[in-house]
């Protein structure tokens, strides 16, 4: 099988020709730039070439798949790369690759996949596949208290639990506009116009165990 290969890092990608030539391949350029893989490519019309998605950055990466896939249909084109955003996986993907293998696979693995993809199968490691499938898949709409900060939580609890703000800014060792300040963001995000409100949407939420905190009369600040 004839290749060519192309990762930034200019060691490890002709340290990996070396590996796969002792296994039969014909390695026929092992370059580091996007520029000198289109080159080679062009020139030698590999089977495979195997590109690493970030040439410095990931968008060179994708941009010379593109190219490869328009240039040189019959090249078959195999990402190597430890990019894990989502995303740019899945950009790469609907590019049309033959498929995405991680960097940290073993030498026999990567010719595995190799000689899968020239024979015009997909390669896509299930872990890969994973990620970009959770980050498309339809997300539940956030409710209102999911956009809370961990110190507004906190304030809407003590609020249930009918704290005053003196009692709130002593608990928590903070300062009483402080205190107001969350209160006041908590009364917002939750769209509530009083305490008394945001504690009754607290309690229906669920966000506070009922059992934990006696009904009590709620302080005016």
């Amino acid at each position: 099988m004839r290749l060519v290969l192309c990762d930034d890092q200019r060691i490890l990608v002709q340290s990996l020709a070396v590996a796969l030539r002792a296994r039969g391949f014909d390695v026929l350029a092992a370059v580091s730039t996007p520029e000198e893989c289109l080159r080679a490519v062009v020139r030698d019309r590999p089977d495979v070439c195997l590109l690493d998605l970030y040439l410095p950055r990931w968008e060179d990466g994708l941009e010379t798949a593109q190219a490869i896939q328009a240039g040189c249909p019959a090249t078959r084109v195999l990402i190597l790369s430890g990019v894990t955003d989502p995303l740019v996986l899945s950009a790469a993907i609907n590019l049309g690759v033959a498929g995405i293998i991680r960097k940290d696979q073993t030498i026999d693995k990567i010719a595995g996949a190799l000689l899968h993809a020239a024979e015009d199968g997909s390669v896509f490691q299930a872990d890969v596949v994973r990620v970009v499938a959770r980050q498309l898949a339809p997300q539940p709409p956030k409710e209102p208290w999911d956009y809370l900060t961990t110190r507004e939580l906190e304030v809407l609890r003590r609020i249930v639990a009918g704290e005053s703000t003196r009692q709130m800014a002593r608990s928590m060792q903070i300062a009483a506009s402080t205190v107001r300040t969350y209160a006041q963001n908590v009364l917002t995000k939750l769209g509530a116009h009083s305490r008394l409100e945001a504690s009754a949407i607290a309690v229906r939420a669920r966000l506070v165990d009922e059992t934990e905190y006696e009904p009590v009369l709620l302080h005016k600040s």
